[in-house]
């Protein structure tokens, strides 16, 4: 008995954990991140920082970065809700083309407002239910259904617009992208509703829960009861509506459409802001604020090179480098690297 006491006594103890390991908060890389452009932005701008009321309404760099955001902002919130299902939508761009140039048509014909925007909003729904159609109904990789209407959606613009860049003189509509609301300008307070409406869809109700368990493993939510084609058809449907809304600000802030350079690339953009927000591209969890922050990491550093005076082109460039970080560090050499590293 007690050489089985002195035996245990010699085992060695197990290691008690640290009570005070550190653990990164959630969201702290993308908050310092966006801080750190900031505070770059405000070296090789003088007053940056600075904000002032005139007409009405607030103006100052951080306005504008918030103001030109928008558009990503609004693509960022869809595309968060495909990529949480393991899909991807590269039509965003074109779907912005189809509902502004829907939006200008109808607006050059003096049809009603609630007609052109109501219009313009099922376009884009239309474009969001074909894409779904394919990827949900038709089993079409995700890449390549949305390749088609991102290809094919510049030629309906253009039709739409017969090849033209259509203006319209509606000063009701102008307000949508140009004009402000308490002092702030419109396209950043039709974002945050947008923001606020996709919060409750997805926390709210069973949405958020359905999108996430579809990501993760859509056989397993398929066999727990859940209606996979509807819930994959709903994010792109909502990705649609997402970038018709974009479409129609971006027309009503230049009171016109042209079809070949309305959205141009910004899918690019959206993306990006997704994953820096810590969405994975696989699906599963997904962080819908953290994504509006890498919109905004991304249009800071957009307004950074053109206040350093660097030409245009260097943000394709920028995006392009932090594409593959991002992605290289995603990878599974990488976390399986790391996860050894810890083991």
């Amino acid at each position: 008995m007690r050489s089985q006491t002195v035996q245990d006594s010699l085992k060695p103890k197990p290691e008690q954990p640290s009570k005070f390991k550190f653990k990164v908060p959630k969201g702290a890389p993308q908050i310092a991140a966006l801080i750190l452009v900031l505070l770059i932005n405000s070296l090789v701008s003088d007053g940056f920082f600075s904000i002032h009321i005139q007409d009405g309404r607030l103006f100052g760099s951080v306005i504008d970065i918030l103001n030109r955001c928008a558009p990503v902002a609004l693509l960022t919130l869809g595309m968060t809700l495909v990529i949480a299902t393991g899909g991807i939508d590269l039509s965003v761009g074109a779907v912005m083309a189809i509902s502004g140039a829907t939006m200008a048509s109808l607006a050059a014909q003096e049809y009603s407002i609630p007609v052109v925007i109501l219009v313009s909003l099922a376009a884009g729904l239309a474009c969001g239910l074909w894409n779904g159609f394919l990827v949900a109904v038709f089993k079409i990789q995700p890449i390549v259904a949305t390749l088609i209407l991102m290809v094919a959606g510049r030629g309906i613009a253009q039709l739409i617009t017969e090849g033209q860049i259509i203006t319209f003189n509606n000063d009701a509509l102008a307000w949508l992208g140009s004009g402000s609301f308490l002092y702030f300008p419109t396209p950043v307070v039709i974002t945050l509703l947008c923001t606020l409406f996709i919060w409750m869809l997805t926390k709210k109700t069973a949405l958020g829960l359905f999108i996430e368990s579809v990501g993760i493993n859509i056989r397993a939510a398929k066999n727990a009861g859940v209606n996979t084609p509807v819930i994959v058809i709903s994010t792109y449907m909502l990705s649609g509506l997402m970038a018709a809304i974009a479409g129609i600000i971006v027309a009503a802030d230049i009171r016109g459409a042209d079809a070949n350079n309305a959205g141009l690339w910004l899918e690019m953009d959206a993306i990006l802001a997704v994953v820096i927000g810590g969405t994975a591209l696989m699906g599963g969890r997904f962080h819908l604020f953290l994504a509006l922050v890498g919109a905004l990491i991304i249009q800071g550093v957009n307004t950074g090179i053109l206040l350093s005076g660097y030409q245009p082109q260097w943000n394709l460039i920028v995006k392009a480098l932090v594409v593959l970080v991002v992605l290289v560090l995603q990878s599974s050499t990488v976390l399986n690297s790391l996860k050894r590293g810890k083991s």
